[in-house]
Parts: C-alpha cells; structure tokens; sequence
C-alpha cells in the first residue's frame, strides 16, 4: 500500500481498514494474540468493510491480511465452544459464508496477502480470494479433522481451486503444505521472501488498478457465473459479457488506440 490517505482510514477492534489515493482498500485482520481467529465479531466487521467497498465507486482493489505472525487460524474456537447449539452454528457458519460470497461479489479483485499460517477458514478465506500472493514460509491446512470437525464450509472454496484428490487429502488429514505447495496446486498466484512480500503484492494490485474498472467487474463476474454452468451456458454468458464490454467507451478507445499505434487516452 501505497500514499495512505489518513481521512480514510478506520481503526475497529477487530479489523483495520486503510486505503489509498488510488481506491486501493487494505483489510488487515486485527486479532495478533488469537492469530486472528475469524470470531462473530470479526466476521461482522468484515462483512460491513467489503459492503462499504461494493459501494464505493472510487474502489479499485483490496488487499485482505493478517496482523501479527499469522493471517487467520480459521474460527474461534473458544468462542464457539461456549455455545454449543445446532442453531448458534447454523447461524454462525451462515454468517461466515455470507460474509466470504462478498469477496466473490465484489466487482473489484479481491488479493490475499498470506504470511504465517492460514487454517481452516484462514484457508478458506485464502480460496475466496480472487488472487493470493504468499510469504515463502506459509503454510496451508484444513485442520478441523485434528479435532473432530470436517472442515465442510473450507471444502467449498478449497476443492474449486485445488484438484478434487489434493483437495480432499488435507481435509482428511489435517497435514499442512508450505507455501510451494500451495502454489503447485493453484491455492496462491505468487509467492516471495518475507521481505518482499509486501512488494509482491504491491505489483500486482498496480497491474489491476492500471487496467479500466469497467472491463475487470464485468470480467470478474463472468469468470465466477461461468464455473458453475455447462459449457455451452458460459460460451453464450460470455459472448453477450464479452460485447457489453466492447461498447464501453474504454474498450473503444483502447482498441481504436491499438489500429492507431498509440496509447489509449484515459476515458
């Protein structure tokens, strides 16, 4: 992140939110002690701040991390052992996957900045994103097996970035992967040193915010509608995507620029 500007940055208990002149939002996840385990309160402050996002005309990008040594231990479990009933996690959970399907919605690129350990729905949340960029001493697991909960909600996200067997071996063992691993199999896009983590990320949310907004929302919800039906639903979902977008006035003008040999002028 990049020349933060203080009169949009807010400080809440559970999550902090910054951004930049550039509509660059930065979600850091607020809760070091408890390697920031997603609790009721979190998810909420979460849900609000990519709600806030999604209305915000001026955002470009946001960068989801984690304060402290890790990015998220999943869910607390402290917090959900205190209320053990099938309707308090019902709700919970529900809450937790309404809260991830906003990044998805979201018409910006939503990147995972990932250091330390992301379990369970840490790993989750990592799947969610639309791109993950990893400190090269990650490491990834679906643990909830180690204590007797298949982590079911995790294996949504996980099993539709990851192949089918990999997926379903750290569910049911529990074992973590290191960050090589994790970019072998499609979890993460890029991975660095620790102390060029930051940097990694930082190139990547240049190269989208340099690219119109327009063309990435329309993108971006395509990609996402187009996993899930058959071949032939998504060729013809994305034909009709494809030719709104080349009736917008940058798609014009970007490719009226190309036959010219110019660089387009900013619409």
């Amino acid at each position: 992140m990049t020349s933060l500007d203080p009169t949009r940055t807010s400080a809440d208990p559970h999550l902090r939110v910054e951004r930049d002149n550039r509509g660059v939002v930065k979600l850091t996840l607020d809760r070091p002690a408890s390697f920031n385990a997603l609790s009721e309160e979190m998810i909420d402050a979460m849900s609000n701040a990519l709600q806030s996002v999604q209305a915000d005309p001026a955002a470009r990008c946001v960068v989801i991390a984690g304060a402290g040594r890790a990015f998220c231990a999943g869910h607390d479990l402290k917090q959900m052992r205190a209320q053990p009933s099938l309707a308090y996690y019902e709700a919970l959970f529900r809450r937790c996957g309404e809260m991830m399907l906003r990044i998805q919605r979201l018409d910006v690129p939503v990147i995972a900045r990932v250091h330390g350990i992301a379990t369970a729905a840490g790993c989750q949340l990592v799947a969610m994103c639309d791109l993950a960029v990893a400190s090269s001493d990650a490491r990834f697991a679906v643990s909830g097996i180690n204590v007797g909960l298949f982590c079911s909600t995790p294996s949504v996200a996980l099993s539709r970035n990851v192949g089918r067997k990999a997926a379903f071996e750290m569910l049911v063992t529990g074992d973590f992967i290191d960050a090589d691993e994790a970019l072998a199999r499609g979890l993460v896009n890029r991975i660095a040193p620790p102390d060029e983590l930051d940097g990694a990320v930082e190139a990547l949310v240049a190269s989208i915010v340099a690219k119109p907004k327009r063309a990435l929302a329309l993108g971006k919800a395509l990609f996402y509608r187009q996993l899930e039906t058959g071949f032939e639903t998504a060729l013809d979902d994305a034909c009709r995507t494809m030719a709104c977008n080349m009736m917008d006035e940058s798609a014009l003008e970007g490719v009226q620029a190309f036959i010219e040999k110019r660089q387009p002028r900013s619409a």
